[in-house]
């Protein structure tokens, strides 16, 4: 029997990446998964068919997780069709990095609404599902720059940092209906986005690293995994690093 068996998942921006690996690992574990993503395009139809395999309900959904409205209408639906949701990740996120003095407002509000204001809204309309069912797990996808900053990502470092925030003030909120908010906090995770930097500057980032290697997906969704089922179920308004004490 899987840590996560009878349980209904939802992961934001899990058509790839960190939020693809979530996924996978919980429907490993016996989830049934709802996923978004902006479209359902062909690679989220391929995780679809990914989480298929391991033969529990699956069901991806295109939604803008920046805007409020369709955030509600997205959580509805997926009541309606698991009949409940036990585990919410906010893992949809976007960078557009600059110094500050030539960052424009626009990148600043898209980072900001896509990162930060994407978990208010998955929060806030997941939350009365979870209080009426007395429990859930919350997990807000930060960062180690959401903790440390970052020179040329003052936007997505703030995002982050909120996300903490966010996730502290939850647990304080709703932890006498049963509630339990986190965060994980990766540092270099291997990704599309991270090879697509230029070799040496890879190498130089994992000479950085006690553990000498950057992280994978797989590394962040055991983290995940751990803080969805019921092992850390005294583990609430915590932020767990998963940067192989790189911030440590």
């Amino acid at each position: 029997m899987g840590l996560l068996e009878g349980k209904v998942a939802l992961v934001t921006g899990a058509a790839r990446g960190i939020g693809k690996a979530i996924a996978l690992k919980f429907a490993s574990e016996g989830a049934d998964v709802a996923f978004t993503d902006l479209v359902i395009n062909e690679a989220a139809e391929e995780t679809i068919k990914e989480l298929e395999a391991f033969g529990h309900r699956v069901k991806g959904y295109a939604s803008n997780a920046a805007m409020f409205e369709e955030t509600h209408a997205v959580v509805e639906q997926v009541l309606a069709d698991f009949g409940r949701i036990d585990v919410l990740v906010n893992n949809a996120g976007i960078t557009k990095d600059g110094l500050m003095m030539r960052m424009t407002e626009t990148q600043w509000d898209a980072v900001i609404n896509v990162n930060l204001k994407s978990a208010f809204n998955f929060i806030h309309a997941v939350t009365p599902i979870m209080a009426r069912q007395r429990g859930g797990s919350i997990i807000n996808m930060s960062s180690v720059v959401g903790v440390s900053g970052n020179a040329g990502q003052c936007n997505y470092s703030a995002s982050k940092a909120g996300m903490i925030g966010l996730a502290k003030s939850i647990a304080k909120e709703m932890g006498p209906r049963g509630i339990r908010a986190n965060c994980i906090a990766p540092g270099f995770i291997i990704s599309d986005m991270t090879n697509a930097l230029p070799q040496d500057v890879r190498d130089a980032w994992a000479k950085q690293i006690p553990l000498r290697r950057g992280g994978t997906p797989e590394d962040v969704a055991n983290v995940a995994l751990f803080l969805a089922s019921d092992l850390s179920g005294y583990v609430s308004g915590q932020v767990i690093h998963c940067c192989g004490a790189m911030n440590c």
